[in-house]
């Protein structure tokens, strides 16, 4: 057993907990190679009835993979040990999806990247008051990856382009209306929650146990701004989309196109708040990686055509693979990990000057062997 993964067998629960709390217990390679050989083990162990996955500390569940891990592998074009980083976590992932015992993931405090990977495909997905949920690649130049995609994907209208674009942060009522989670349980009976499955009595199914600790979140800000959200990002391109933020913030009407409006904003007072966050929103993205926002912006769009999880994350492994041979990963880490400085200087560096074929050829790419063999 590694230092960062503890794992015991109790009363019929298998209790797996990521033990780094000083790196928000990032995921490390040997971390996801100890996860799949637990999950492995426990699959077929009678002893086993449900799994709890969970985090130690009091700050996050999971903040991702391990960025400086990844760097390093970028930086030092060690590109061939970083594909098998992927297509290790991408199985682990869709192990724990297709797992033949409930799964219960405690996606308290932050989880993020790698850490929605685990928790995002689990059987049953608790968050808390604490919980901090978002796939936030496209601040470092990435995309989102870990089935990360497919989630975004099945969200509510153009909620998951809204996110992902972004690298929005949910708390557990946005989680749970964008379909990343399951239930919102107080973080301080979480205990009682594990204590319940260990004394479960049949018929109760783990699923029924934890609806008995669930409680309403409140309202949800991303529901609330579903109209808006939907009428600029259904827009064709990024650019569109910050020219259709743009138009709502201000009170304007976009570009028309044979006479009809490009976008149909609510037709009802703007929401001062509203307004307000949908300019932050524009504003936000003209910072970001315009490579990695194109890309983004296709691989969602994709995944809404896709049959499994499973081609998901072939998908995203075709573009993981191209990402981590770009400069803008490397930068994109550099500025927010590395220095700190909080300035990345992406190139291209304008959305103009992406190559518009760029998104479809890339994941096109299948010059890398994939994350399931045929």
């Amino acid at each position: 057993m590694s230092d960062h993964i503890s794992a015991s067998v109790a009363d019929g629960v298998g209790h797996v907990t990521l033990d780094r709390p000083q790196a928000l217990n990032a995921l490390s390679y040997e971390m996801i190679r100890e996860l799949a050989a637990i999950f492995e083990l426990w699959r077929t162990d009678s002893e086993v009835g449900v799994v709890v996955l969970d985090g130690a500390g009091e700050r996050g569940f999971c903040a991702g993979g391990d960025i400086r891990e990844l760097y390093t592998y970028a930086s030092n074009d060690d590109h061939a040990e970083a594909r098998e980083f992927f297509r290790a976590e991408y199985r682990l992932d869709a192990m724990i999806a297709r797992y033949p015992k409930p799964v219960v993931a405690l996606m308290d405090g932050i989880t993020m990247g790698g850490g929605i990977g685990l928790a995002g495909h689990a059987s049953i997905r608790i968050v808390t008051e604490r919980s901090r949920i978002a796939m936030p690649e496209t601040r470092i130049g990435f995309t989102p990856d870990v089935g990360g995609s497919w989630l975004l994907a099945k969200a509510p209208g153009e909620l998951g382009v809204h996110l992902a674009l972004n690298s929005r942060t949910m708390d557990a009522a946005d989680a749970m209306h964008a379909g990343f989670a399951d239930s919102f349980v107080p973080s301080e009976r979480l205990p009682h929650v594990i204590q319940a499955l260990a004394e479960r009595a049949d018929p109760g199914s783990p699923a029924e146990i934890v609806m008995l600790f669930d409680e309403t979140p409140g309202p949800s800000a991303l529901a609330l701004a579903r109209d808006w959200v939907d009428a600029c990002y259904s827009a064709p391109t990024v650019a569109e989309i910050i020219e259709r933020l743009r138009a709502f913030a201000e009170g304007r009407s976009t570009a028309t196109t044979g006479g009809a409006a490009s976008s149909s904003f609510p037709q009802h007072p703007l929401d001062p708040g509203a307004t307000a966050y949908a300019a932050a929103a524009a504003d936000e993205l003209e910072t970001l990686s315009p490579t990695a926002l194109t890309v983004t912006l296709e691989s969602v769009r994709r995944a809404r055509t896709l049959r499994s999880l499973e081609d998901a994350l072939e998908q995203e492994f075709r573009l993981v693979s191209w990402f981590i041979e770009q400069h803008d990963l490397r930068e994109g880490i550099r500025a927010q990990v590395i220095d700190k400085d909080r300035n990345p200087r992406w190139n291209p560096s304008t959305l103009a000057a992406v190559d518009p074929g760029l998104a479809a050829r890339v994941l096109a790419d299948e010059r890398f062997d994939p994350v399931w063999p045929a």
